[in-house]
Protein backbone atom coordinates (compact mmCIF):
# COMPACT_ATOMS: atom_id res chain seq x y z
CA UNK A 1 0.00 0.00 0.00
CA UNK A 2 1.41 3.52 -1.13
CA UNK A 3 0.35 6.84 0.73
CA UNK A 4 -0.23 8.27 -2.67
CA UNK A 5 -3.54 6.33 -3.85
CA UNK A 6 -6.63 8.37 -3.99
CA UNK A 7 -7.89 11.60 -2.51
CA UNK A 8 -10.11 11.00 0.56
CA UNK A 9 -12.94 13.71 1.57
CA UNK A 10 -11.42 15.78 5.06
CA UNK A 11 -14.30 15.35 7.48
CA UNK A 12 -13.41 17.77 9.83
CA UNK A 13 -13.14 18.62 12.81
CA UNK A 14 -11.14 15.91 13.52
CA UNK A 15 -10.74 13.74 16.78
CA UNK A 16 -7.98 12.63 18.83
CA UNK A 17 -7.63 8.85 18.38
CA UNK A 18 -5.30 6.51 19.87
CA UNK A 19 -5.13 3.60 18.11
CA UNK A 20 -3.35 0.58 20.80
CA UNK A 21 -1.80 -2.41 19.87
CA UNK A 22 0.82 -4.53 21.70
CA UNK A 23 1.56 -6.59 18.36
CA UNK A 24 2.62 -5.04 15.49
CA UNK A 25 4.05 -8.07 14.16
CA UNK A 26 1.93 -9.16 11.31
CA UNK A 27 -1.36 -10.94 10.79
CA UNK A 28 -5.11 -9.84 9.79
CA UNK A 29 -5.23 -7.70 12.84
CA UNK A 30 -2.11 -5.78 12.61
CA UNK A 31 -2.63 -4.91 9.10
CA UNK A 32 -6.52 -3.42 9.51
CA UNK A 33 -5.40 -1.23 12.73
CA UNK A 34 -2.21 0.46 10.90
CA UNK A 35 -4.65 0.79 7.54
CA UNK A 36 -7.65 2.17 9.50
CA UNK A 37 -4.97 4.51 11.76
CA UNK A 38 -3.88 5.92 8.03
CA UNK A 39 -7.10 6.08 6.21
CA UNK A 40 -8.71 7.82 9.55
CA UNK A 41 -5.52 10.63 8.86
CA UNK A 42 -6.31 10.97 5.10
CA UNK A 43 -9.69 11.64 6.58
CA UNK A 44 -8.31 14.76 8.55
CA UNK A 45 -8.37 12.97 11.86
CA UNK A 46 -5.56 13.07 14.21
CA UNK A 47 -4.62 9.61 15.01
CA UNK A 48 -1.72 8.07 16.64
CA UNK A 49 -0.17 4.61 17.17
CA UNK A 50 0.79 3.14 20.62
CA UNK A 51 2.72 -0.02 20.31
CA UNK A 52 6.15 -1.51 20.01
CA UNK A 53 8.96 -0.05 17.53
CA UNK A 54 11.12 -2.04 15.92
CA UNK A 55 8.21 -4.57 14.38
CA UNK A 56 7.32 -5.06 10.93
CA UNK A 57 3.87 -3.23 11.14
CA UNK A 58 5.78 -0.47 13.05
CA UNK A 59 7.79 -0.20 10.14
CA UNK A 60 4.87 0.13 8.05
CA UNK A 61 2.81 3.01 10.15
CA UNK A 62 5.73 4.91 9.59
CA UNK A 63 6.49 4.43 6.44
CA UNK A 64 2.68 5.69 5.24
CA UNK A 65 3.49 8.61 7.85
CA UNK A 66 1.25 7.28 10.51
CA UNK A 67 2.85 8.96 13.76
CA UNK A 68 4.12 5.57 16.13
CA UNK A 69 4.45 6.48 19.70
CA UNK A 70 6.90 3.55 20.70
CA UNK A 71 5.22 1.55 24.02
CA UNK A 72 8.68 -0.06 25.09
CA UNK A 73 8.60 -3.17 26.97
CA UNK A 74 5.53 -4.40 28.25
CA UNK A 75 6.97 -5.01 31.86
CA UNK A 76 5.56 -7.58 34.37
CA UNK A 77 1.27 -8.09 33.73
CA UNK A 78 1.73 -5.24 31.41
CA UNK A 79 1.77 -2.85 34.60
CA UNK A 80 4.23 -0.57 32.75
CA UNK A 81 2.63 -0.57 29.36
CA UNK A 82 -0.48 0.77 30.74
CA UNK A 83 0.83 3.37 32.70
CA UNK A 84 2.59 4.54 29.86
CA UNK A 85 -0.71 4.15 28.06
CA UNK A 86 -2.38 5.76 30.51
CA UNK A 87 0.09 8.84 30.66
CA UNK A 88 -0.52 9.37 26.31
CA UNK A 89 -4.13 9.63 27.04
CA UNK A 90 -3.80 12.27 29.56
CA UNK A 91 -0.87 14.62 27.63
CA UNK A 92 -2.32 14.53 23.84
CA UNK A 93 -6.56 14.83 25.19
CA UNK A 94 -7.27 11.04 23.58
CA UNK A 95 -11.25 11.49 22.63
CA UNK A 96 -11.39 7.54 21.80
CA UNK A 97 -8.86 5.01 22.88
CA UNK A 98 -8.98 1.98 20.34
CA UNK A 99 -7.59 -1.49 20.82
CA UNK A 100 -7.76 -4.25 18.32
CA UNK A 101 -6.11 -7.73 19.80
CA UNK A 102 -7.90 -9.71 22.32
CA UNK A 103 -4.31 -9.38 24.40
CA UNK A 104 -5.17 -5.27 24.60
CA UNK A 105 -8.73 -5.52 25.79
CA UNK A 106 -7.94 -5.07 29.41
CA UNK A 107 -4.41 -2.78 28.87
CA UNK A 108 -6.86 -0.39 26.95
CA UNK A 109 -9.53 -0.24 29.63
CA UNK A 110 -6.84 -0.07 32.66
CA UNK A 111 -5.22 2.78 30.05
CA UNK A 112 -8.94 4.61 30.05
CA UNK A 113 -9.45 4.79 33.71
CA UNK A 114 -5.97 5.76 34.73
CA UNK A 115 -6.13 8.44 32.85
CA UNK A 116 -8.60 9.98 34.40
CA UNK A 117 -9.65 11.81 30.59
CA UNK A 118 -12.59 9.35 29.88
CA UNK A 119 -12.10 8.85 26.68
CA UNK A 120 -14.48 6.80 24.90
CA UNK A 121 -13.17 3.09 24.63
CA UNK A 122 -13.55 1.06 21.49
CA UNK A 123 -12.80 -2.48 20.64
CA UNK A 124 -12.73 -4.32 17.55
CA UNK A 125 -13.06 -8.16 17.40
CA UNK A 126 -11.05 -9.66 14.33
CA UNK A 127 -11.50 -13.28 15.17
CA UNK A 128 -14.61 -15.52 14.41
CA UNK A 129 -15.02 -16.48 18.45
CA UNK A 130 -15.33 -14.43 21.30
CA UNK A 131 -12.44 -13.79 24.10
CA UNK A 132 -11.07 -16.57 25.83
CA UNK A 133 -11.18 -15.99 29.11
CA UNK A 134 -14.20 -16.06 31.61
CA UNK A 135 -13.29 -12.49 32.69
CA UNK A 136 -13.53 -10.84 29.37
CA UNK A 137 -16.87 -12.88 28.40
CA UNK A 138 -18.45 -11.21 31.23
CA UNK A 139 -17.34 -8.25 32.25
CA UNK A 140 -15.81 -6.62 28.79
CA UNK A 141 -19.28 -4.81 27.78
CA UNK A 142 -19.61 -3.11 30.83
CA UNK A 143 -16.19 -1.43 30.80
CA UNK A 144 -16.73 -0.37 26.84
CA UNK A 145 -18.28 2.03 24.61
CA UNK A 146 -18.67 0.36 22.00
CA UNK A 147 -17.03 -3.32 20.25
CA UNK A 148 -17.00 -3.73 16.75
CA UNK A 149 -17.63 -7.09 15.08
CA UNK A 150 -16.38 -7.69 11.90
CA UNK A 151 -18.84 -9.52 10.55
CA UNK A 152 -22.55 -10.66 10.89
CA UNK A 153 -21.37 -13.82 11.65
CA UNK A 154 -18.80 -12.72 14.51
CA UNK A 155 -21.71 -10.76 16.08
CA UNK A 156 -23.64 -13.47 16.29
CA UNK A 157 -20.95 -15.52 18.42
CA UNK A 158 -20.32 -12.69 20.21
CA UNK A 159 -24.13 -11.74 21.13
CA UNK A 160 -25.49 -15.66 20.86
CA UNK A 161 -22.38 -18.39 20.67
CA UNK A 162 -22.07 -20.74 18.61
CA UNK A 163 -21.76 -24.62 19.71
CA UNK A 164 -20.80 -27.47 16.86
CA UNK A 165 -19.43 -30.51 19.87
CA UNK A 166 -19.22 -33.05 17.67
CA UNK A 167 -16.65 -30.40 14.83
CA UNK A 168 -12.92 -32.27 14.03
CA UNK A 169 -11.99 -28.71 14.55
CA UNK A 170 -11.32 -28.01 18.62
CA UNK A 171 -12.32 -23.93 18.62
CA UNK A 172 -15.51 -24.94 16.73
CA UNK A 173 -16.59 -26.86 19.14
CA UNK A 174 -17.92 -23.81 21.76
CA UNK A 175 -17.47 -20.27 21.07
CA UNK A 176 -19.99 -18.99 24.51
CA UNK A 177 -20.79 -15.18 24.25
CA UNK A 178 -20.65 -12.15 25.91
CA UNK A 179 -22.89 -11.28 28.76
CA UNK A 180 -23.61 -8.12 28.95
CA UNK A 181 -25.09 -5.12 26.69
CA UNK A 182 -25.05 -6.89 23.07
CA UNK A 183 -26.48 -2.93 21.83
CA UNK A 184 -23.02 -1.80 22.31
CA UNK A 185 -22.07 -4.54 19.36
CA UNK A 186 -21.60 -3.18 16.04
CA UNK A 187 -20.75 -4.72 12.73
CA UNK A 188 -17.93 -2.68 10.90
CA UNK A 189 -16.50 -4.48 7.80
CA UNK A 190 -12.32 -4.56 7.03
CA UNK A 191 -11.33 -2.75 4.01
CA UNK A 192 -8.37 -3.19 1.53
CA UNK A 193 -6.23 -0.95 -0.58
CA UNK A 194 -8.74 -0.87 -3.70
CA UNK A 195 -5.86 1.41 -5.58
CA UNK A 196 -3.51 -1.23 -5.28
CA UNK A 197 -6.03 -4.39 -5.61
CA UNK A 198 -7.12 -3.57 -9.42
CA UNK A 199 -6.94 -5.23 -12.40
CA UNK A 200 -3.66 -4.92 -13.56
CA UNK A 201 -1.47 -6.57 -16.15
CA UNK A 202 0.40 -8.91 -14.36
CA UNK A 203 2.29 -11.30 -17.31
CA UNK A 204 5.74 -10.49 -15.47
CA UNK A 205 4.85 -12.65 -12.45
CA UNK A 206 3.14 -15.33 -14.19
CA UNK A 207 6.94 -15.75 -16.31
CA UNK A 208 8.45 -15.40 -12.67
CA UNK A 209 5.80 -18.22 -11.58
CA UNK A 210 6.80 -20.36 -14.95
CA UNK A 211 3.14 -20.31 -15.87
CA UNK A 212 2.42 -19.40 -19.93
CA UNK A 213 -0.19 -17.89 -20.66
CA UNK A 214 -2.48 -20.45 -21.72
CA UNK A 215 -2.23 -21.88 -18.23
CA UNK A 216 -5.19 -21.57 -15.77
CA UNK A 217 -3.98 -20.98 -12.27
CA UNK A 218 -5.89 -21.31 -9.06
CA UNK A 219 -4.19 -21.02 -6.12
CA UNK A 220 -4.47 -20.66 -2.15
CA UNK A 221 -3.00 -17.92 -0.85
CA UNK A 222 -2.26 -17.58 2.99
CA UNK A 223 0.03 -19.05 5.33
CA UNK A 224 0.22 -22.30 6.17
CA UNK A 225 0.51 -23.62 9.67
CA UNK A 226 0.16 -26.46 11.37
CA UNK A 227 -2.13 -28.33 12.48
CA UNK A 228 -4.29 -27.80 8.66
CA UNK A 229 -3.41 -24.40 7.55
CA UNK A 230 -6.16 -22.70 5.00
CA UNK A 231 -7.46 -25.98 3.42
CA UNK A 232 -4.34 -26.40 1.53
CA UNK A 233 -4.04 -30.27 1.39
CA UNK A 234 -7.95 -30.83 0.45
CA UNK A 235 -6.81 -28.20 -2.45
CA UNK A 236 -4.18 -30.38 -3.29
CA UNK A 237 -6.19 -33.39 -3.10
CA UNK A 238 -8.99 -31.93 -5.46
CA UNK A 239 -6.22 -31.17 -7.78
CA UNK A 240 -5.29 -34.31 -8.03
CA UNK A 241 -8.94 -35.99 -8.73
CA UNK A 242 -9.31 -32.76 -11.67
CA UNK A 243 -5.64 -31.99 -13.17
CA UNK A 244 -5.76 -34.68 -15.95
CA UNK A 245 -9.41 -33.50 -17.32
CA UNK A 246 -7.77 -29.84 -16.75
CA UNK A 247 -4.01 -30.68 -18.75
CA UNK A 248 -3.64 -26.65 -18.47
CA UNK A 249 -4.59 -26.28 -15.19
CA UNK A 250 -1.51 -25.54 -12.16
CA UNK A 251 -2.37 -25.25 -8.64
CA UNK A 252 -0.37 -22.68 -6.90
CA UNK A 253 0.08 -22.43 -3.26
CA UNK A 254 0.85 -18.94 -2.31
CA UNK A 255 2.27 -17.83 1.28
CA UNK A 256 4.65 -19.76 3.80
CA UNK A 257 4.39 -21.37 7.08
CA UNK A 258 5.35 -24.62 9.10
CA UNK A 259 3.98 -26.95 6.55
CA UNK A 260 6.25 -26.45 3.59
CA UNK A 261 7.55 -30.01 3.78
CA UNK A 262 4.24 -32.27 3.67
CA UNK A 263 2.63 -30.00 1.15
CA UNK A 264 5.59 -31.10 -0.50
CA UNK A 265 5.70 -34.29 -0.08
CA UNK A 266 1.78 -34.46 -0.82
CA UNK A 267 1.72 -32.81 -3.99
CA UNK A 268 4.53 -35.91 -4.59
CA UNK A 269 2.30 -38.26 -3.12
CA UNK A 270 -0.72 -37.29 -5.36
CA UNK A 271 1.17 -37.39 -8.83
CA UNK A 272 0.72 -33.32 -9.05
CA UNK A 273 4.70 -32.39 -9.49
CA UNK A 274 5.23 -29.88 -12.33
CA UNK A 275 1.22 -28.94 -11.86
CA UNK A 276 1.32 -27.97 -8.34
CA UNK A 277 4.10 -26.16 -6.45
CA UNK A 278 4.85 -23.43 -3.60
CA UNK A 279 5.78 -20.39 -4.48
CA UNK A 280 8.10 -18.02 -3.06
CA UNK A 281 7.04 -15.70 -0.36
CA UNK A 282 5.51 -12.74 -2.46
CA UNK A 283 5.65 -9.43 -1.43
CA UNK A 284 3.38 -7.99 -4.13
CA UNK A 285 0.38 -9.67 -3.19
CA UNK A 286 -2.14 -6.99 -5.77
CA UNK A 287 0.05 -8.20 -8.61
CA UNK A 288 0.34 -11.96 -7.56
CA UNK A 289 -3.29 -11.66 -7.23
CA UNK A 290 -3.87 -10.43 -10.72
CA UNK A 291 -1.24 -13.14 -11.66
CA UNK A 292 -3.86 -15.74 -11.22
CA UNK A 293 -7.19 -16.58 -12.73
CA UNK A 294 -9.48 -17.93 -9.69
CA UNK A 295 -8.92 -17.73 -6.18
CA UNK A 296 -9.47 -21.00 -4.26
CA UNK A 297 -10.27 -20.01 -0.03
CA UNK A 298 -11.04 -23.89 1.03
CA UNK A 299 -10.66 -22.19 4.96
CA UNK A 300 -11.48 -25.29 7.49
CA UNK A 301 -10.94 -23.85 10.60
CA UNK A 302 -12.53 -20.73 11.34
CA UNK A 303 -12.76 -17.68 9.78
CA UNK A 304 -14.42 -13.52 10.98
CA UNK A 305 -14.85 -12.74 6.89
CA UNK A 306 -12.10 -13.16 4.64
CA UNK A 307 -10.42 -10.08 3.19
CA UNK A 308 -8.55 -12.10 1.02
CA UNK A 309 -11.61 -12.72 -1.30
CA UNK A 310 -12.33 -9.12 -1.46
CA UNK A 311 -8.91 -8.47 -3.19
CA UNK A 312 -9.37 -11.19 -5.68
CA UNK A 313 -12.62 -9.55 -6.47
CA UNK A 314 -11.17 -6.37 -6.47
CA UNK A 315 -8.65 -7.82 -9.37
CA UNK A 316 -11.72 -9.17 -11.15
CA UNK A 317 -10.73 -12.71 -10.54
CA UNK A 318 -13.62 -15.61 -9.39
CA UNK A 319 -13.44 -17.41 -6.16
CA UNK A 320 -14.24 -20.62 -4.74
CA UNK A 321 -14.40 -20.13 -1.21
CA UNK A 322 -16.09 -22.82 1.64
CA UNK A 323 -19.21 -21.51 2.77
CA UNK A 324 -18.25 -20.78 6.38
CA UNK A 325 -18.39 -18.75 8.96
CA UNK A 326 -18.35 -15.05 7.55
CA UNK A 327 -16.84 -15.82 4.32
CA UNK A 328 -20.50 -15.21 2.42
CA UNK A 329 -20.63 -11.61 3.50
CA UNK A 330 -17.49 -11.23 1.88
CA UNK A 331 -18.66 -13.66 -0.97
CA UNK A 332 -21.45 -11.28 -1.04
CA UNK A 333 -19.51 -8.21 -2.21
CA UNK A 334 -19.98 -9.64 -5.95
CA UNK A 335 -21.10 -13.15 -6.01
CA UNK A 336 -18.62 -13.83 -8.91
CA UNK A 337 -17.47 -17.94 -8.24
CA UNK A 338 -18.91 -20.90 -6.38
CA UNK A 339 -18.96 -21.42 -2.91
CA UNK A 340 -18.60 -24.65 -1.51
CA UNK A 341 -19.32 -27.19 1.82
CA UNK A 342 -16.43 -27.24 3.77
CA UNK A 343 -13.57 -29.93 4.05
CA UNK A 344 -15.99 -31.50 1.02
CA UNK A 345 -12.46 -31.84 -1.20
CA UNK A 346 -15.55 -33.78 -3.94
CA UNK A 347 -17.36 -30.27 -3.80
CA UNK A 348 -14.29 -28.53 -4.30
CA UNK A 349 -12.66 -30.74 -7.29
CA UNK A 350 -16.60 -29.98 -9.24
CA UNK A 351 -16.34 -26.11 -8.61
CA UNK A 352 -12.55 -26.29 -9.97
CA UNK A 353 -13.45 -28.21 -12.61
CA UNK A 354 -16.35 -26.12 -13.35
CA UNK A 355 -14.50 -22.27 -13.27
CA UNK A 356 -11.63 -24.26 -15.17
CA UNK A 357 -13.53 -24.28 -18.27
CA UNK A 358 -14.82 -21.13 -18.11
CA UNK A 359 -13.42 -18.59 -20.43
CA UNK A 360 -11.46 -15.48 -18.52
CA UNK A 361 -13.73 -12.69 -17.83
CA UNK A 362 -12.68 -9.66 -20.11
CA UNK A 363 -10.97 -6.40 -18.68
CA UNK A 364 -14.60 -4.56 -19.07
CA UNK A 365 -15.93 -7.15 -16.47
CA UNK A 366 -13.02 -7.04 -14.10
CA UNK A 367 -13.23 -3.71 -13.78
CA UNK A 368 -17.02 -3.23 -13.23
CA UNK A 369 -16.03 -6.13 -10.31
CA UNK A 370 -13.32 -3.77 -9.10
CA UNK A 371 -15.65 -0.90 -8.80
CA UNK A 372 -18.37 -2.60 -6.78
CA UNK A 373 -15.77 -3.98 -4.19
CA UNK A 374 -14.38 -0.41 -3.92
CA UNK A 375 -17.52 1.35 -2.92
CA UNK A 376 -17.69 -1.46 -0.14
CA UNK A 377 -14.56 -2.13 1.15
CA UNK A 378 -12.26 0.85 0.09
CA UNK A 379 -10.10 1.83 2.94
CA UNK A 380 -11.74 5.01 3.04
CA UNK A 381 -15.54 3.48 3.41
CA UNK A 382 -13.63 1.34 6.18
CA UNK A 383 -12.44 4.53 7.84
CA UNK A 384 -15.55 6.42 7.46
CA UNK A 385 -17.41 3.57 9.00
CA UNK A 386 -15.14 3.83 12.33
CA UNK A 387 -15.06 7.51 12.07
CA UNK A 388 -19.06 7.45 12.01
CA UNK A 389 -19.17 5.45 15.22
CA UNK A 390 -16.44 7.63 17.32
CA UNK A 391 -18.47 10.49 16.51
CA UNK A 392 -21.66 8.82 17.97
CA UNK A 393 -20.11 7.95 20.70
CA UNK A 394 -18.51 11.45 21.69
CA UNK A 395 -21.82 13.57 20.06
CA UNK A 396 -24.13 11.38 22.53
CA UNK A 397 -21.51 10.89 25.53
CA UNK A 398 -22.61 7.79 26.01
CA UNK A 399 -22.00 4.34 25.14
CA UNK A 400 -23.81 3.44 22.05
CA UNK A 401 -25.53 0.41 24.38
CA UNK A 402 -26.85 3.11 26.48
CA UNK A 403 -27.94 5.40 23.28
CA UNK A 404 -29.93 2.26 22.39
CA UNK A 405 -32.10 1.83 25.48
Amino acid sequence: MTSSGGSFALVEPGLSILQLNTMLSGGGTDDQCVKLAWALRRLGQDVLLFGPDGRPYATMSRSLGVPLENSGAEGPIKIPYIFRAAKLIRARGIQILHAHHGRDIWPAILAAILSARTPKIVLTRHLAKSPRSWLSRRFVLHRCDALVAVSEFVAKVLKHGSYEPESPEPERRARPPLRGDHCKIQVIYGGIDTESFRPLNARSQREEWQAREEDYLFAVVGGYDLPRGKGQREFLQAAARIHRQLPQARFLLVGRGNMKEMLASEIARLGLTGKAWLTPYCNNMPMAMNAIDCLVHPQVGTEAFGLVICEAFACGKPVIASELDGIPEAFSATRFGTLVQPESVEALAAAMLEWGRKEKPSLEFRNSLHQKVKEQFSLEAFATRNLALYRALIDHGASIGKQGR
